[in-house]
């Protein structure tokens, strides 16, 4: 069985997204079968990995039942589009709606190492979806004085999904993204993090940088895009593997490390 990831924040700008694509490539560089699901209907993860915006069908036909999840897999990402927030409306009416993910994903039984659901920056059915298909939740926190309250907020929400549909939803834990942590204002972020959720908080943090968005504009990876900058991401990526107890795909990223 795939490990499924809900990769969500509070508000949008922490750099989720860049995060899920970013950690995809580097575990698919570590030989392992990756599928990035975009549950935000901005679309911005299906930009990312330069998914033609006419590709069909999206994940928002796979929430409608008007497609299987198979059927929208597209390089290895299935996309989302703006009708996906019409398909979040149509499935607030139907019983077992938190429940619509999780059910089609037993279509892709066994074709996957590790599943990343990009979830919305808001805490809606969509996110509630997301958790619900899940086996662990990643959170992105900005390094900025609200951060502590933005994680609070989404743990709420991780908690509920926990209690009422999927008792075995475990949290990795938080990522500072967007991080300066040449300033005051970021390292204390950082620390109040800490103080507060201990090692639940990855020592890496993500630097700020406007390579990201260059890169998101060319379809192309930070990895390749500015290695230098993609060192952050294969550091988060050994962590996250740590914490997934997946010691090979983890002595393979040690060896792409060193090269």
């Amino acid at each position: 069985m795939a490990e499924t990831i809900a990769v969500l924040s509070q508000k949008g700008g922490t750099g989720k997204t860049t995060a899920v694509r970013t950690l995809a490539d580097v575990l698919r560089r570590c030989a392992l079968r990756v599928l990035a699901i975009d549950l935000d209907p901005q679309g911005n993860l299906s930009d990312y990995f330069d998914v033609p915006p006419d590709a069909a069908p999206t994940i928002g036909d796979v929430l409608v039942g008007a497609a299987t999840l198979a059927a929208a897999v597209h390089d290895d990402v299935v996309p989302a589009a703006l009708p996906l927030a019409e398909a979040e409306l149509q499935l607030a009416g139907r019983m077992g709606r938190e429940l619509t993910l999780k059910r089609a994903l037993r279509d892709l039984e066994g074709d996957y190492d590790v599943v990343f659901v990009d979830c919305p920056p808001a805490l809606g059915l969509l996110t509630v979806n997301g958790l619900v298909a899940a086996d662990h939740a990643l959170i992105s926190s900005e390094a900025q004085h609200f951060a502590l309250q933005g994680v609070a907020q989404v743990l709420d929400l991780v908690e509920v999904a926990r209690d009422i549909h999927n008792e075995d939803l475990s949290w990795l834990g938080v990522v500072l993204n967007i991080a300066d942590m040449r300033t005051v204002h970021s390292r204390e972020a950082y620390a109040a993090l800490r103080r507060e959720y201990g090692d639940k908080v990855f020592e890496t943090t993500i630097r700020a940088s406007i390579a990201y968005a260059e890169s998101a504009e060319r379809g192309v990876s930070i990895l390749d895009h500015r290695p230098d900058l993609g060192a952050d991401y294969l550091a988060l990526a050994d962590e996250l593997l740590e914490r997934l107890e997946m010691a090979g795909p983890r002595r393979r990223l040690r060896r792409l490390r060193a090269a």
